[in-house]
């Protein structure tokens, strides 16, 4: 068992996080986490977006980068690549992920990229004060849709595992513990790892104080790690929110393939072509 502890990895700045805020938790998660994985800081590096959840590289001893809303795993990729013995975690919410950061998100997926995901699920705009977010309930009141919401809330673990994902858990903010279990399943894994965490916020959805009570449990099933509709299905039942580790599938990941073709390109280096060939190339051009 580490003998390494939690506050290793706290910075001396305090999060601004209104009192209750299930951000608090995921803080605890990781560096809970850090800690049982006893990971030296200089080995890890978080990569934020804007927004609440975006806040949290501050508060960790490590290194960091704030981006831009939405282009958190750009930068993140970038990192990786250039730095493949990082630990590399990505702290997002869910306006910054799947709403501007959606494109990203797809295609960091589908590639593989070795990254942990922690995404901050409020389901709502909560910076920027209270408004509709892509997994605000159907028929929700918030600031921009004041007679309730007629857009279908997204499925994010269903976008992450149909888009390639090969890590996909959910875990909840105010149960921390658990939830750092599942950090350091995802930390272990190589290749895209998401975790969505439901973190109410208690200043624009204060019914989240209770609409989870009863309902979130935690399973202890083995995850699915062949079937991605299995997994699909047991992420969306209707017998209540279920929280634990749904898919896990190793694959080559992106990090892989660049550097097989990097390999590739020292043994067989391409042929460079001047201006004038390709000109020459074109259509009509040769005739």
């Amino acid at each position: 068992m580490s003998t390494v502890e939690s506050k290793t990895y706290r910075s001396d700045l305090k999060p601004v996080w209104c009192p209750g805020c299930g951000d608090f938790g995921v803080l605890n998660a990781l560096t809970l986490a850090f800690a049982d994985l006893a990971l030296k800081p200089e080995h890890l590096s978080v990569i934020s977006g804007i927004g609440c959840s975006s806040r949290l590289p501050a508060y960790i001893r490590n290194y960091g980068f704030h981006a831009i809303h939405g282009r958190a795993l750009p930068v993140a990729a970038g990192l990786k690549l250039a730095r493949p013995e990082l630990h590399v975690i990505v702290t997002m919410g869910d306006g910054d992920a799947y709403s501007i950061g959606g494109n990203h998100f797809l295609h960091a997926a589908r590639r593989n990229l070795d990254l942990t995901c922690i995404v901050m699920d409020n389901r709502i705009y909560g910076m920027t004060k209270g408004q509709l977010s892509p997994t605000t309930p159907l028929k929700d009141r918030t600031h921009t849709s004041p007679y309730g919401s007629i857009d279908p809330p997204l499925h994010p673990l269903v976008v992450a595992l149909g888009a390639g994902a090969t890590f996909a858990a959910r875990g909840f903010g105010w149960e921390p513990r658990r939830l750092a279990a599942l950090i350091v399943q995802a930390l272990a894994h190589r290749g895209f790892s998401v975790v969505d965490v439901i973190s109410p916020c208690v200043v624009f959805r204060p019914e989240d104080r209770t609409a989870f009570k009863g309902k979130l449990t935690w399973t202890n099933e083995a995850p699915e790690t062949e079937d991605r509709f299995k997994a699909m299905a047991r992420a969306t039942s209707e017998k209540g929110l279920s929280l634990g580790l749904f898919f896990q599938k190793e694959a080559p990941t992106y990090e892989d393939a660049i550097k097989g073709e990097m390999e590739a390109a020292k043994q067989h280096p391409a042929p460079v072509r001047g201006l004038d060939e390709i000109v020459a190339a074109l259509p009509g051009r040769g005739e």
